[in-house]
C-alpha cells in the first residue's frame, strides 16, 4: 500500500481531526514536485510531529483524493502569496 506522510503541527492536526482544515500545504519545490506530481497514492497519514510507529493518538488515516495547485497567502510561508500543493486530507466530501 502506498502511504503519503505528512507531518504537521499541533495546531493543524487538531484542525485536521475535528474536520475544519480540509487541505494541508505544501510549497512546490523539485522535493515536493518529485512526490507529488504523476503519483497517486492508497492513503494520507498525517502525523502531529513524529511520532513512533505504534502511537495511534498522532495518527490520522485518509483515503488519496490527490491534491490541487493554488496561490495561498498564510502566516507559515511568510506575507507574500506563494504557489502550494493543497493535498486533500479529512473525510470525502
Amino acid at each position: 500500500m502506498k502511504t503519503l506522510t505528512l507531518p504537521v503541527k499541533g495546531i493543524y492536526f487538531d484542525q485536521i481531526k475535528a474536520g475544519t482544515k480540509t487541505e494541508e500545504y505544501r510549497l512546490i519545490t523539485p522535493h515536493w514536485r518529485k512526490r507529488l506530481e504523476g503519483r497517486t497514492y492508497d492513503q494520507v497519514v498525517i502525523t502531529w510531529g513524529y511520532p513512533n510507529r505504534d502511537d495511534a493518538e498522532r495518527r490520522l488515516t485518509f483515503p488519496w483524493r490527490g491534491y490541487e495547485v493554488k496561490t495561498i497567502q498564510h502566516e507559515h510561508f511568510g506575507p507574500e502569496p506563494v504557489e502550494v500543493f493543497a493535498i486533500k486530507v479529512g473525510a470525502t466530501e
